[in-house]
C-alpha cells in the first residue's frame, strides 16, 4: 500500500472551532421567559444575601441554543477513541468493548439502585456480585475474590494489606517487598504505603526475571514478590513455578498483577503457577470504556489460606437468599464504600457470560497474534528491546531512527497525522525511547496493516525529512505542544483577557 493512500485512508479532519467567549454576540440566548405576572422584587429579598454573589458575571458568553449544541458536537468531533479507530496503548489494554454490556448496565434495575437497599430487596444485585466472584475465581483458579477495589493499584494495595495482615497473624509482619525492574508503576508504591521497603530485581537478557538475584535476596525479610506476568515487555515468567518456590521456601507471598491477564484468560490459571493474591483489571480485560482516570475496578483474588482477611462485607448464601456477612473478624475490612464501581461490575459480568470458555480464550488468543503479527512486520524497522516470544503487547525503541535525530515523542506525535492514536511512551522505564503497542483482540488484519504501513512510512521520513516528525502533528487543531512550558508553568485557571494576551 502506497504511502500517499495510506495518509489519506487515515488523515483526520478538523475543524476550526474558536471560544464560546469569541463567538459570542450582544443579545443572543438560549431561553426566553415570559413576562413576569406578579410585582417585581430585588434577590436579596428572596435569597439570603450570604448565598448572593458579590460580583457580576461580566463578561459571559451571549450565545443562542443552536450556537451552544453546534459548538460542543464540534468538539467531540476532535475527540480521539476506540469507537474511532485503533488505539495501540500497551499496558492499558484500550480495546472496543461491545454495547450489549452498556445496554446491560443502563437496565433501571441495576442502574437505580441505592447502595442502601436491604439485602433482601437488592438480590438481583448480590446475585451479580456473587455470579462474577465466582466466574472470576474459576478464571484464575483462586479460591475467593473480593470485588471491592475501584482499581488496579487498590487492589495491589489490598492483596498486599492482606499478605501483611496474614503475616501478622503468623507472629512477624516482615520488612520488605521485592519488585521486579519490569513491573507496572504502581507496585513499588502499594508496597510502601503498607510498610514495606521495596527491593529491586533486576530483568535478564531475554527480559524475565533474574531467578539468581531472585535467590540472593530471597530471605525470611522478604513479605512477598510482586511480579507482572506477563511483564510489561510483553515477555511471560517462563520460570514463574520455579519463581513462586523460591518465595515460597522462605514463608513469603506471591502476589501477581494482573494487569496484563488479557494475555491469559482461557488459557491458564495463575493459581497453577502457585500464585497466591492477584489483582484484575475488568476495565481493561472484561469490558468497561476505559480511561480519563475511570471507572475501573480492581478484583482481588487469593487463595484459601487469605481468605479470611479478605474485605468485609462478604455475600453468601443463606435458606433466605443471599445476604452480606459482617463477622469476619480477620478482615483489613472496607477498602470502598459498599461494592465499589457496580456498574463496571455488571459490565465485566455480560462480558463474560456472552463470550463463554471458547470466546474468552479467543479472544486472549487474538490479542496475541495481533501483537506478535505487529512485532513481526516492523523488527527490520524499529529495534525491539527484548526480542523473541512475545505475549499482547510488543515493546519497540527509537534506538535506530535517533541517528536521525528523531526520538520515540516524534514519532508518537507524527502517528497522529496518520490517524493513530499515540502507543505509550517511555514506558517501561528499562528500555531507553520505549514505544509500547498492544492492539488488543479487536482489531482487524487490515487495521493492522495500516498501523504497520504508517509506522513504516514514519521510519522512511525520518530518514528523509526528520523534520516533518520533530513539528508533527501538522493535522490537528493544536499543533506541537512545550511539554516543559506547561509542566513548569501551568495555567491553571482561564480569565476573559487570556484572548487579549
Amino acid at each position: 500500500m502506497s504511502k500517499d493512500r495510506i495518509k489519506k485512508a487515515t488523515s483526520h479532519v478538523v475543524q476550526n472551532e474558536g471560544l464560546l467567549f469569541e463567538e459570542s454576540r450582544p443579545g443572543r440566548v438560549g431561553y426566553s421567559i415570559p413576562a413576569l405576572d406578579v410585582p417585581e422584587r430585588r434577590d436579596d429579598e428572596l435569597i439570603e444575601r450570604r448565598f448572593l454573589r458579590d460580583d457580576d458575571l461580566e463578561g459571559m458568553p451571549e450565545l443562542s441554543e443552536v450556537d451552544v449544541i453546534r459548538h460542543f458536537t464540534r468538539l467531540s468531533t476532535w475527540n480521539y477513541g476506540v469507537d474511532t479507530g485503533m488505539y495501540p496503548l500497551g499496558s492499558c489494554t484500550m480495546k472496543y468493548n461491545p454495547r450489549i454490556n452498556e445496554r446491560v448496565a443502563r437496565i433501571e434495575g441495576f442502574a437505580n439502585l441505592h447502595p442502601l437497599t436491604p439485602a433482601p430487596l437488592a438480590q438481583g444485585a448480590l446475585e451479580v456480585i456473587s455470579r462474577l466472584e465466582e466466574c472470576l475465581a474459576a478464571i484464575t483458579g483462586l479460591a475467593a475474590v473480593t470485588l471491592q477495589p475501584a482499581a488496579g493499584a487498590q487492589g495491589e494495595l489490598t492483596g498486599i494489606a492482606m499478605i501483611r495482615s496474614a503475616l501478622t497473624s503468623r507472629g512477624n509482619p516482615r520488612k520488605k517487598v521485592l519488585i521486579p525492574d519490569s513491573a507496572h508503576g504502581t507496585n513499588p508504591a502499594s508496597a510502601v504505603i503498607c510498610g514495606y521497603t521495596v527491593e529491586t530485581i533486576p530483568s535478564r537478557e531475554d527480559g524475565t526475571t533474574d531467578l539468581e538475584a531472585l535467590s540472593k535476596v530471597m530471605n525470611e525479610d522478604v513479605a512477598a514478590l510482586m511480579l507482572t506476568n506477563p511483564n510489561t515487555l510483553g515477555k511471560f515468567e517462563e520460570n514463574i513455578e520455579e519463581i513462586c518456590r523460591i518465595v515460597h521456601s522462605s514463608g513469603g507471598f506471591v502476589y501477581m498483577d494482573g494487569a496484563n491477564m488479557n494475555a491469559l484468560v482461557g488459557v491458564t490459571k495463575p493459581a497453577r503457577f502457585g500464585i497466591d493474591v492477584m489483582h484484575l483489571n475488568l476495565h481493561k480485560t472484561f469490558s468497561t470504556p476505559h480511561g480519563g482516570g475511570g471507572p475501573g475496578a480492581g478484583p482481588v483474588a487469593v487463595t484459601e489460606e487469605l481468605e479470611p482477611f479478605l474485605p468485609f462485607p462478604r455475600v453468601v448464601k443463606t435458606e433466605e437468599g443471599l445476604t452480606l456477612d459482617f463477622n469476619r473478624p480477620k478482615s483489613i475490612g472496607r477498602v470502598r464504600a459498599y461494592f465499589g464501581n457496580f456498574g463496571v461490575l455488571v459490565r465485566a459480568l455480560s462480558y463474560i457470560l456472552t463470550h463463554g470458555d471458547a470466546g474468552l480464550r479467543e479472544a486472549t488468543e487474538t490479542a496475541v497474534l495481533n501483537a506478535n503479527y505487529i512485532a513481526h512486520h516492523l523488527i527490520d524497522t524499529y529495534e525491539i528491546a527484548y526480542p523473541g516470544a512475545l505475549m499482547h503487547e510488543v515493546v519497540f525503541s527509537d534506538k535506530r531512527q535517533k541517528k536521525f535525530g528523531v526520538t520515540n515523542a516524534d514519532i508518537a506525535k507524527r502517528l497522529i497525522d496518520y490517524g493513530f492514536y499515540p502507543p505509550t511512551m517511555s514506558f517501561p522505564l528499562i528500555v531507553q525511547g520505549a514505544l509500547m503497542v498492544e492492539p488488543t483482540e479487536t482489531e482487524s488484519r487490515e487495521e493492522l496493516d495500516l498501523f504497520i504501513e504508517a509506522m513504516r512510512s514514519i521510519n522512511d521520513e525520518a530518514a528523509e525529512d526528520p523534520d516533518t516528525l520533530k513539528n508533527a502533528p501538522h493535522t490537528t487543531k493544536v499543533g506541537r505542544l512545550d511539554e516543559v512550558a506547561a509542566a513548569r508553568k501551568p495555567v491553571l485557571r482561564w480569565r476573559r483577557n487570556n484572548l487579549a494576551e
